[in-house]
């Protein structure tokens, strides 16, 4: 990638919905040049999708935990398996396998303190690959808007 490319990425990365010329004329390239590159960029797959972002709390989802997860016994089977039925789950946001203490981190957004209650005891407390969990709830959430290239 190079720094125009970079640059179209981080404008991107910031309003997706733009149209090609105002994208063109912020980065200084004719449009048919930007629209090249982000077909290239596209194909190469450094842009994997354009996205909403949805506010969680008009969606009654007012909170958010994060849920770090150990399962036993420690195997692929075990492992994609209980992926696979966290990313089914309607609350859930985001998976992670991590190393360490824990072998899954959990982002999920729910409606109350209740419900994130209910969520445990119903999903996951009769789950027996699960040998443990915590959760922690979420009070704010901030992330950088624009990914760089390092």
């Amino acid at each position: 990638m190079d720094e125009l490319d970079a640059a179209i990425v981080r404008e991107l990365q910031a309003d997706a919905r733009q149209t090609n010329r105002d994208l063109a004329r912020t980065v200084g390239i004719a449009p048919s040049t930007c629209l090249e590159r982000v077909r290239l960029l596209r194909e190469r797959g450094v842009i994997g999708g354009y996205h909403a972002e949805i506010d969680l709390a008009a969606l009654n989802r007012h909170v958010q935990a994060l849920l770090n997860v150990q399962v036993r016994p420690l195997s692929r089977d075990v492992i994609d398996g209980f992926k696979a039925y966290v990313t089914g789950l309607p609350e859930v946001l985001e998976v992670f396998v991590v190393a360490g203490g824990d072998d899954f981190l959990v982002h999920v957004a729910v409606p109350s303190v209740d419900s994130l209650h209910g969520f445990l005891m119903d999903r996951f407390s009769k789950r027996r690959e699960i040998v443990g969990f915590r959760s922690s709830v979420i009070y704010q959430h901030a992330r950088n808007p624009v990914i760089a290239p390092l």
